[in-house]
C-alpha cells in the first residue's frame, strides 16, 4: 500500500511539473557586457539543478578521498579486534578440547594483540578491561589444568586486577566468577580450608546460588564438616540441582556419616529431632540411628520409638526391599534385649502379628524367634527359629538362629541337636 501511494504521489508530480514547464512562458536574461543572454526560465532550472547535483557529487567525492586514510586506519584496527576476540574463542575451544598449552598460549595472544591495539588506537575498546580479565582467566584455568600453580596465581592475580578498573554490572560479574573459579582450584589443591574461606568472602547471594554451593558441599565433605555438607546438600536437594535418586543417596549418606560422628546421647536427639521426616523414614538411616544409640548407652525403648513409624511403614509398603528389612530387623533385635520394659509387650505382640500376617517371611519369623526366646517362649521361639534358617539369606542372622536353637536344646538336655546347631552356626562363622 506504501508503494502504491509513493508512485501515485510521483506520477502526480511527474504531471505537474510537465504542465508546469509546458505553461511557463517566462525568461531569463543574463548580462555580460557588453553581451546579453536571454533563456527560458525552464532551461535555468534544469541547468541550476545538474549545477548543484555536480556540485554535491564533488564534495562528497572530495570527502572520501580526504577520509581514506582514516578509514584505511579504522580498517586496520578493526582488523586487529577481530583478530583478539579470535584468539579468544581460540584459546576456549582449545580448552575444551583438553589441549592447555595451546589454550594458554592462544589466551596469551589476545593480551599481546590487545596491548598492540590499544598503543595504537586513539581510543581504547569499551570492553577492554573485561576482554584481558576473560583472556588472563582461561590461561589461568589452563595453567591449572597443567599443575603450574606459579603461573595460575600469576594469571589469577592479573585478572582480579583488571576486574577491579572495571565499572558497575561488568566489574561484579568479573570479580565473583574470578572468586568462585579460585575456591574451585583450592578444592582441586585439596585446600578445602582455603577453599570454604574463599567462598566466605562472596555476597549471599552469590553463596547461594548452585555453582557455590556445589563446591561448598565438596570442600566440606573433603575438610570433614559432615553437618555443614549435609546442610548444603538439603538446599541443593531442594533446589533441584541433583536427579531425586542421586540426592537421597547423597543426603543419606551424609546423614550415617553424621550419626556415625556423634560422641554423645544429647548429640545425636539434637541430629535426630532436627532431621526432615524424609530421611528419618529411611529403613537404613533409622536402624543407623538406633544402633548408634545403643553404643553411646541411650535407653532402648527411645531406639524402638524411632523404629516404629519405620517399622509400621515398611510393613505396609508393597514391594519392600530385603535390605531395608535385614537393617530394621537387626536394629530392633539389639533394642528388645531389655524384656521387662513397658513397652516389651506391646512389640512382642506387634511383631507377632506382623509374623502372622506373613508367615513366609524368614526376617519376621526369625525376630519373632528371638522376641519370644527373650520372652522365655521356648516353644514359640523353637518353631519360630526352626523355620527361618531355611528361608535366611544373610549369614549373620543364620548364624545367630542357629546359635539360639543350640542353646535352647541345652536347655532341653538335647545334646545332639545342640551340637548339630552348634556345628552349622560354627560352619556359618
Amino acid at each position: 500500500m506504501r508503494a502504491a501511494l509513493w508512485l501515485t504521489g510521483l506520477f502526480a508530480l511527474a504531471v505537474a511539473g510537465a504542465w508546469l514547464a509546458d505553461h511557463n512562458e517566462g525568461t531569463v536574461a543574463l548580462f555580460l557586457h557588453p553581451y546579453r543572454i536571454d533563456v527560458s526560465l525552464n532551461l535555468f532550472v534544469l541547468v541550476l539543478v545538474v549545477l548543484l547535483a555536480v556540485l554535491l557529487l564533488a564534495q562528497k567525492a572530495l570527502a572520501a578521498l580526504l577520509s581514506l586514510p582514516r578509514e584505511a586506519r579504522r580498517w586496520r584496527l578493526l582488523q586487529k579486534e577481530r583478530a583478539a576476540h579470535a584468539a579468544l574463542l581460540d584459546a576456549y575451544a582449545q580448552f575444551m578440547a583438553g589441549r592447555y598449552l595451546r589454550a594458554r598460549k592462544s589466551a596469551e595472544q589476545v593480551l599481546a594483540r590487545e596491548d598492540a591495539l590499544r598503543g595504537a588506537a586513539d581510543h581504547p575498546l569499551a570492553h577492554a578491561v573485561a576482554l584481558r580479565a576473560v583472556a588472563h582467566a582461561v590461561a589461568a584455568e589452563s595453567a591449572h589444568a597443567l599443575q603450574d600453580k606459579t603461573l595460575r596465581e600469576q594469571h589469577q592475580q592479573q585478572a582480579r586486577h583488571e576486574a577491579q578498573q572495571a565499572s558497575g554490572a561488568e566489574r561484579q560479574a568479573l570479580t565473583e566468577g574470578l572468586a568462585l573459579r579460585s575456591a574451585r582450584w583450592l578444592l582441586d589443591d585439596r585446600d578445602a580450608t582455603g577453599s570454604l574461606e574463599q567462598l566466605a568472602q562472596l555476597p549471599g547471594a552469590v553463596a547461594r546460588r548452585t555453582v557455590a554451593m556445589r563446591i561448598q558441599l565438596k570442600a566440606a565433605r573433603l575438610a570433614g564438616q559432615t553437618a555443614r555438607a549435609l546442610e548444603t546438600a538439603l538446599l541443593l536437594a531442594k533446589h533441584r540441582a541433583f536427579s531425586p535418586l542421586a540426592a537421597q543417596s547423597l543426603v543419606r549418606s551424609l546423614v550415617m556419616e553424621l550419626i556415625a560422628r556423634t560422641h554423645d546421647e544429647q548429640a545425636l536427639e539434637k541430629l535426630w529431632q532436627g532431621l526432615p521426616n524424609v530421611q528419618r523414614a529411611l529403613p537404613e538411616v533409622a536402624a543407623h540411628a538406633a544402633t548408634r544409640w545403643l553404643e553411646l548407652g541411650g535407653e532402648p525403648a527411645r531406639a524402638r520409638a524411632w523404629l516404629l513409624p519405620v517399622w509400621e511403614t515398611l510393613l505396609t509398603t508393597p514391594g519392600r526391599s530385603l535390605n531395608d528389612m535385614h537393617r530394621l530387623v537387626q536394629a530392633l533385635e539389639r533394642t528388645l534385649g531389655d524384656a521387662p520394659s513397658a513397652d516389651a509387650r506391646a512389640w512382642l505382640a506387634r511383631i507377632e502379628a506382623a509374623q502372622q500376617a506373613r508367615p513366609g517371611d524368614a526376617h519376621l519369623q526369625y525376630l519373632a524367634g528371638m522376641v519370644c526366646l527373650r520372652h522365655q517362649l521356648w516353644g514359640k521361639a523353637q518353631n519360630l527359629l526352626g523355620q527361618s534358617v531355611k528361608g535366611l539369606s544373610d549369614a549373620g542372622l543364620q548364624r545367630k538362629a542357629w546359635s539360639a536353637l543350640a542353646e535352647l536344646a541345652e536347655q532341653r538336655q538335647d545334646m545332639p541337636a545342640a551340637l548339630q546347631a552348634w556345628k552349622q552356626a560354627a560352619r556359618l562363622g
